[in-house]
């Protein structure tokens, strides 16, 4: 009888595989514009609440009359004082959906905007909220870890995964973990839900976090200027925000020409 099940097991694993697999070569090839501008005025058509996240956001099915795609829209933006976290007592703690959108704008100027889907600002049942393009997902980093599936290319897998958590320290995301970050069937990693991003400390979170850089990702690092976060992030963080960002952004440089001193280029960089 355990056999019997674990065959049937395996085959729905198998048939909602393919379901996804075939979902996901059917996604349209659109520019990013044309994502955004379908988010925007794309209409909503049908709604269900996900159980995903602390936010728990909405997935919205939108169609323009030629398009239907799927998106989630989050309208969180809470503020509290004196709020205790994991590291300590944060006295204006905030967890908003401009986060989302600060994130994926911070992200583009990074050239690392491919990692993230598409982040717009919408109304939705009088409701502000962040609306992002939904991704076909074979499955979220929680469910290769718990079935032991490894990743086809090791080796590229941990670059994608390093680049995460260098992008995780510089926005301070206290809420990364391993059900929104996102696998797609050509084993692309997606990140998403940044509401629990952009505190104000000019410390790192989780230096152990950072490994190996994109040598691309470093360089960007290094050339990225105050005035420019603030005019793509605007309104979404405020210059004390964004203060901290660039503020953490010297600290990541620091920390990575360190152990390029130390260990040499090719020990730390790819």
């Amino acid at each position: 009888m355990r056999k019997a099940l674990f065959h049937v097991s395996r085959g729905v694993v198998v048939l909602c595989l393919a379901v996804l697999s075939q979902a996901a070569a059917q996604e349209p090839n659109l520019t990013e514009q044309e994502i955004k501008q379908f988010l925007l005025q794309a209409k909503v058509i049908n709604f269900k609440h996900t159980s995903n996240g602390v936010t728990s956001p909405w997935r919205l099915t939108l169609s323009d009359g030629k398009l239907t795609h799927d998106a989630s829209f989050q309208s969180i933006d809470e503020s509290k004082s004196n709020v205790q976290m994991e590291g300590g007592t944060e006295p204006t703690f905030r967890n908003s959906y401009h986060f989302n959108i600060a994130a994926y704008e911070l992200a583009k100027l990074l050239g690392i905007g491919d990692m993230i889907p598409v982040y717009v600002q919408r109304k939705w049942k009088g409701d502000s909220g962040s609306l992002s393009w939904w991704v076909p997902s074979k499955m979220d980093e929680a469910t290769r870890r718990k079935n032991h599936i490894q990743p086809p290319d090791r080796s590229a897998w941990n670059k994608q995964v390093s680049k995460m958590w260098v992008f995780s320290e510089l926005i301070y995301d206290t809420d990364r973990n391993a059900t929104n970050m996102l696998i797609t069937e050509d084993w692309k990693l997606w990140i998403i839900d940044f509401s629990l991003a952009f505190r104000p400390y000019h410390d790192l979170l989780e230096p152990r976090h950072l490994g190996m850089c994109d040598r691309q990702l470093l360089a960007s690092l290094r050339q990225l200027k105050e005035a420019d976060v603030l005019e793509k992030t605007k309104p979404h963080l405020t210059k004390d925000q964004v203060k901290a960002v660039m503020a953490r952004r010297d600290k990541i440089v620091a920390f990575f020409d360190k152990r390029i001193a130390q260990e040499g280029e090719s020990a730390v960089l790819y």
